[in-house]
Protein backbone atom coordinates (compact mmCIF):
# COMPACT_ATOMS: atom_id res chain seq x y z
CA UNK A 1 0.00 0.00 0.00
CA UNK A 2 1.45 3.48 -0.93
CA UNK A 3 -0.22 6.18 1.68
CA UNK A 4 0.54 8.95 -0.82
CA UNK A 5 -1.30 7.01 -3.94
CA UNK A 6 -4.24 6.55 -1.41
CA UNK A 7 -4.13 9.89 -0.28
CA UNK A 8 -4.36 11.35 -4.34
CA UNK A 9 -7.22 9.24 -4.92
CA UNK A 10 -9.37 11.64 -2.56
CA UNK A 11 -11.84 13.96 -4.27
CA UNK A 12 -11.84 17.30 -2.42
CA UNK A 13 -13.86 20.10 -3.63
CA UNK A 14 -13.45 23.62 -2.26
CA UNK A 15 -16.38 26.22 -2.73
CA UNK A 16 -16.76 29.99 -2.75
CA UNK A 17 -19.52 32.15 -3.23
CA UNK A 18 -18.21 35.21 -5.53
CA UNK A 19 -18.16 38.56 -3.35
CA UNK A 20 -20.85 36.76 -1.41
CA UNK A 21 -22.39 39.75 1.32
CA UNK A 22 -22.42 42.12 -1.37
CA UNK A 23 -23.96 39.82 -3.88
CA UNK A 24 -27.00 38.72 -1.90
CA UNK A 25 -27.23 42.63 -1.36
CA UNK A 26 -27.13 43.42 -5.24
CA UNK A 27 -29.78 40.27 -5.69
CA UNK A 28 -32.02 41.39 -3.35
CA UNK A 29 -31.90 44.98 -4.26
CA UNK A 30 -32.20 45.41 -8.15
CA UNK A 31 -30.92 48.87 -7.64
CA UNK A 32 -28.00 48.36 -6.78
CA UNK A 33 -26.81 45.46 -9.28
CA UNK A 34 -23.99 46.39 -12.02
CA UNK A 35 -22.98 49.33 -9.39
CA UNK A 36 -19.67 49.40 -7.35
CA UNK A 37 -21.03 48.89 -3.88
CA UNK A 38 -19.17 47.50 -0.67
CA UNK A 39 -20.87 46.30 2.27
CA UNK A 40 -19.68 47.65 5.64
CA UNK A 41 -19.08 51.28 7.11
CA UNK A 42 -18.41 54.05 4.44
CA UNK A 43 -17.30 56.26 7.49
CA UNK A 44 -13.44 57.40 8.47
CA UNK A 45 -13.24 55.01 11.28
CA UNK A 46 -15.57 52.43 9.25
CA UNK A 47 -14.21 49.33 7.40
CA UNK A 48 -15.59 47.40 4.32
CA UNK A 49 -16.37 43.66 4.77
CA UNK A 50 -16.99 42.86 1.13
CA UNK A 51 -16.58 44.80 -1.86
CA UNK A 52 -18.71 43.88 -5.67
CA UNK A 53 -16.75 43.38 -8.89
CA UNK A 54 -17.63 46.44 -9.63
CA UNK A 55 -15.93 48.11 -7.28
CA UNK A 56 -13.27 45.77 -7.41
CA UNK A 57 -11.80 47.20 -10.53
CA UNK A 58 -11.12 50.54 -9.15
CA UNK A 59 -8.82 48.27 -6.00
CA UNK A 60 -11.54 48.31 -3.22
CA UNK A 61 -10.87 45.28 -1.50
CA UNK A 62 -12.26 43.40 2.14
CA UNK A 63 -10.86 44.95 5.33
CA UNK A 64 -9.95 48.23 3.39
CA UNK A 65 -10.78 51.58 5.49
CA UNK A 66 -13.84 52.66 3.91
CA UNK A 67 -12.31 56.55 3.39
CA UNK A 68 -9.83 54.29 1.39
CA UNK A 69 -12.66 53.00 -0.55
CA UNK A 70 -14.33 56.10 -1.40
CA UNK A 71 -10.40 57.54 -2.19
CA UNK A 72 -10.39 54.93 -4.97
CA UNK A 73 -13.82 55.01 -5.97
CA UNK A 74 -15.93 58.27 -5.21
CA UNK A 75 -19.40 56.25 -6.77
CA UNK A 76 -19.50 53.54 -4.20
CA UNK A 77 -22.65 52.92 -2.81
CA UNK A 78 -21.93 51.58 0.88
CA UNK A 79 -24.62 49.34 2.50
CA UNK A 80 -25.26 48.19 6.28
CA UNK A 81 -24.74 44.19 6.66
CA UNK A 82 -27.48 41.98 7.27
CA UNK A 83 -26.05 38.73 8.48
CA UNK A 84 -29.29 37.21 8.87
CA UNK A 85 -30.04 37.14 4.99
CA UNK A 86 -26.57 35.91 4.36
CA UNK A 87 -27.12 33.27 7.48
CA UNK A 88 -30.22 32.18 5.73
CA UNK A 89 -28.59 31.67 2.48
CA UNK A 90 -25.59 29.94 3.27
CA UNK A 91 -28.19 27.63 5.30
CA UNK A 92 -29.39 27.01 1.64
CA UNK A 93 -26.18 26.44 0.48
CA UNK A 94 -24.95 23.81 3.15
CA UNK A 95 -28.48 22.28 1.91
CA UNK A 96 -26.95 21.47 -1.38
CA UNK A 97 -23.72 20.84 -0.67
CA UNK A 98 -25.66 17.70 1.73
CA UNK A 99 -27.54 16.52 -1.12
CA UNK A 100 -23.56 15.19 -2.49
CA UNK A 101 -21.89 14.68 0.94
CA UNK A 102 -22.28 14.30 4.32
CA UNK A 103 -18.58 15.37 4.80
CA UNK A 104 -18.79 19.34 4.82
CA UNK A 105 -16.51 21.33 6.71
CA UNK A 106 -17.84 24.64 6.40
CA UNK A 107 -14.64 27.39 6.99
CA UNK A 108 -17.32 30.84 7.09
CA UNK A 109 -20.57 31.79 6.11
CA UNK A 110 -19.64 31.53 1.88
CA UNK A 111 -17.28 28.53 1.60
CA UNK A 112 -16.91 24.91 2.70
CA UNK A 113 -14.16 22.02 2.00
CA UNK A 114 -16.82 18.59 0.50
CA UNK A 115 -15.16 15.55 1.02
CA UNK A 116 -16.54 13.70 -2.17
CA UNK A 117 -14.49 10.74 -2.31
CA UNK A 118 -17.54 8.44 -1.24
CA UNK A 119 -20.55 10.56 -2.42
CA UNK A 120 -24.61 9.85 -2.24
CA UNK A 121 -25.16 10.37 -6.34
CA UNK A 122 -22.49 7.73 -7.28
CA UNK A 123 -20.51 10.03 -9.28
CA UNK A 124 -17.02 9.01 -9.65
CA UNK A 125 -15.77 12.36 -11.14
CA UNK A 126 -15.36 15.17 -8.53
CA UNK A 127 -15.50 17.94 -11.35
CA UNK A 128 -19.14 16.50 -12.56
CA UNK A 129 -20.38 17.11 -9.21
CA UNK A 130 -18.59 20.62 -9.09
CA UNK A 131 -20.21 21.16 -11.98
CA UNK A 132 -24.10 20.37 -10.53
CA UNK A 133 -23.32 21.79 -7.45
CA UNK A 134 -22.25 25.30 -9.44
CA UNK A 135 -25.81 25.01 -11.04
CA UNK A 136 -27.76 23.92 -8.42
CA UNK A 137 -26.43 27.18 -6.30
CA UNK A 138 -27.42 29.26 -9.08
CA UNK A 139 -30.75 27.96 -9.61
CA UNK A 140 -31.88 28.12 -5.96
CA UNK A 141 -29.91 31.05 -5.08
CA UNK A 142 -29.51 33.43 -8.13
CA UNK A 143 -26.08 33.44 -6.57
CA UNK A 144 -22.52 32.60 -8.29
CA UNK A 145 -19.97 30.85 -6.73
CA UNK A 146 -16.17 29.37 -7.85
CA UNK A 147 -15.19 25.70 -7.29
CA UNK A 148 -11.77 24.30 -6.90
CA UNK A 149 -11.09 20.80 -7.45
CA UNK A 150 -7.81 18.48 -6.37
CA UNK A 151 -7.24 15.80 -3.99
CA UNK A 152 -6.23 17.57 -1.00
CA UNK A 153 -7.95 20.65 0.98
CA UNK A 154 -4.82 22.94 0.23
CA UNK A 155 -4.92 22.77 -4.03
CA UNK A 156 -8.99 22.79 -3.62
CA UNK A 157 -9.23 26.47 -2.00
CA UNK A 158 -6.06 27.75 -4.18
CA UNK A 159 -7.89 26.55 -7.64
CA UNK A 160 -11.07 28.12 -6.30
CA UNK A 161 -9.51 31.25 -6.19
CA UNK A 162 -7.90 30.69 -9.92
CA UNK A 163 -10.65 32.08 -11.87
CA UNK A 164 -13.14 33.90 -9.91
CA UNK A 165 -16.29 34.89 -10.43
CA UNK A 166 -18.09 31.65 -11.74
CA UNK A 167 -14.76 29.63 -11.90
CA UNK A 168 -14.29 26.28 -12.16
CA UNK A 169 -10.28 24.79 -11.75
CA UNK A 170 -9.19 21.19 -11.54
CA UNK A 171 -5.72 20.40 -10.49
CA UNK A 172 -4.61 17.05 -10.74
CA UNK A 173 -2.13 14.65 -9.06
CA UNK A 174 0.33 14.37 -12.14
CA UNK A 175 -0.23 18.49 -12.01
CA UNK A 176 0.23 19.19 -8.60
CA UNK A 177 4.56 19.52 -8.04
CA UNK A 178 4.41 21.90 -11.49
CA UNK A 179 1.44 24.04 -9.90
CA UNK A 180 3.07 24.41 -6.58
CA UNK A 181 6.33 25.33 -8.08
CA UNK A 182 4.61 28.57 -10.33
CA UNK A 183 2.59 29.41 -7.01
CA UNK A 184 3.35 32.70 -5.59
CA UNK A 185 4.75 32.72 -2.40
CA UNK A 186 1.38 35.04 -1.30
CA UNK A 187 -1.06 32.62 -2.24
CA UNK A 188 0.40 29.89 0.55
CA UNK A 189 -1.77 29.71 3.38
CA UNK A 190 -0.41 31.29 6.64
CA UNK A 191 1.33 33.90 4.31
CA UNK A 192 0.29 36.92 4.64
CA UNK A 193 1.13 40.57 2.63
CA UNK A 194 3.49 41.35 5.06
CA UNK A 195 5.46 37.71 5.70
CA UNK A 196 5.17 37.38 1.66
CA UNK A 197 6.94 41.04 1.32
CA UNK A 198 9.83 39.76 4.08
CA UNK A 199 10.43 36.20 1.83
CA UNK A 200 10.20 38.04 -1.57
CA UNK A 201 12.95 40.42 -0.15
CA UNK A 202 15.25 37.17 0.44
CA UNK A 203 14.31 35.57 -2.85
CA UNK A 204 11.63 33.66 -1.99
CA UNK A 205 8.76 34.79 -4.75
CA UNK A 206 6.96 30.58 -5.76
CA UNK A 207 7.22 27.32 -4.15
CA UNK A 208 9.91 26.42 -6.38
CA UNK A 209 12.24 28.72 -4.27
CA UNK A 210 11.22 26.81 -1.19
CA UNK A 211 12.22 23.87 -2.55
CA UNK A 212 16.06 24.84 -2.74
Amino acid sequence: MNPLKDHQKRKIIHIDMDAFYASVEQRDNPALRGKPIAVGGGESRGVTTTASYEARKFGVRSAMPGFKARQLCPQIIFVSPRFDAYREVSRQIREIFRNYTDLVEPLSLDEAYLDVTDNKISEPIATNIAIEIKKEIRKKTSLSCSAGVSYCKFLAKVASDIQKPDGLTVIKPHQAESFIEGLSITKFFGIGKVTGRKMQMKGIHNGADLKK
